[in-house]
């Protein structure tokens, strides 16, 4: 599947979220922290602040990168959430919510005071089950 999304990159604020997941976690890959973000973004049932996010750090990477081989699910998942939303799946509209998620998600994750480690990480995947059920499951 082509993606809409070609490069990621994230705000200063956002890196240094990262930076601290990465020292208390262990995971020293942003492109997989940033999934977990994005997914735990992607859980939550409200939909994310339509704020401007000045993507200012040094941190980038392709689509390719961030998804790995779970790209597409992830691309999937996005347009999903965008329809529930009542939202358009258009790439402008896909860019702009991608970025919202992600950053939200950085924020839920370097801001919960549970995560002090990778199990930490771990043990909240079961916020992810409703991502692959649907919200009514």
């Amino acid at each position: 599947m082509e993606s809409v999304i070609e490069r990621i990159r994230i705000s200063q604020t956002a890196e240094d979220q990262l930076i601290k997941l990465k020292r208390s976690t262990k995971v020293k890959q942003w492109n997989i922290l940033c999934r977990w973000a994005l997914c735990r973004s992607l859980a939550e049932p409200s939909i994310p602040s339509p704020v401007t996010i000045k993507t200012d750090s040094k941190v980038e990477m392709t689509w390719n990168v961030f998804g790995g081989e779970i790209a597409d699910i992830l691309l999937i998942a996005l347009k999903h959430r965008c329809h529930q939303d009542g939202l358009a799946t258009d790439k402008d509209t896909l860019k702009q919510q991608f970025t919202l998620h992600l950053h939200r998600g950085i924020g839920y994750l370097a801001g919960d005071s549970k995560i002090k480690q990778i199990e930490d990480l771990i043990a909240i995947r079961r916020l992810f089950i409703p991502l692959s059920l649907g919200r009514g499951a």
